[in-house]
């Protein structure tokens, strides 16, 4: 659940998301868009400490990773089959996971092409970005 998720990003027990875009005619991974999260696990555990950057900062630094991610459509290739999606959550081993979440492949896309987008750093969760993308035949 998106409440699990957001309570383990705040506990620093969210490592990686994973967004698995899959071709629903022939169930091949055709986008991985893969995102770490590095947390100051220092912060995280003591709440006397504190490290600070603006709410300017950390919005123009989002801003201009989602003009990355629409400026992708420029060297994706373009989705033609009907297309379905899974998201992966990957924690720290001692997480307790809902039951009724399942255990997954990591959907890995063999001989991919991949491109790194920018990172954003919150100055408590830093995030890094790479799409890997099935290239076209």
């Amino acid at each position: 659940s998106t409440q699990s998720t957001g309570d383990w990003l705040l506990k620093g027990s969210l490592e990686r998301l994973v967004l698995a875009i899959s071709s629903l005619e022939t169930n091949e991974i055709v986008e991985r868009w893969q995102f770490d999260i590095q947390t100051d696990n220092e912060v995280v555990k003591n709440n006397s400490i504190t490290r600070e950057k603006s709410e300017k900062e950390i919005k123009s630094e989002i801003q201009a990773i989602i003009r990355q991610i629409t400026a992708s459509v420029t060297f994706l290739p373009m989705l033609e089959d009907q297309c379905s999606f899974d998201v992966l959550v990957y924690t720290k081993n001692d997480t307790l996971v809902p039951k009724t979440w399942e255990h997954s492949d990591p959907k890995f896309i063999p001989n991919s092409q991949q491109v790194r987008l920018r990172s954003f750093d919150t100055m408590i969760h830093k995030v890094d970005t790479v799409v890997d993308f099935k290239p076209e035949d």
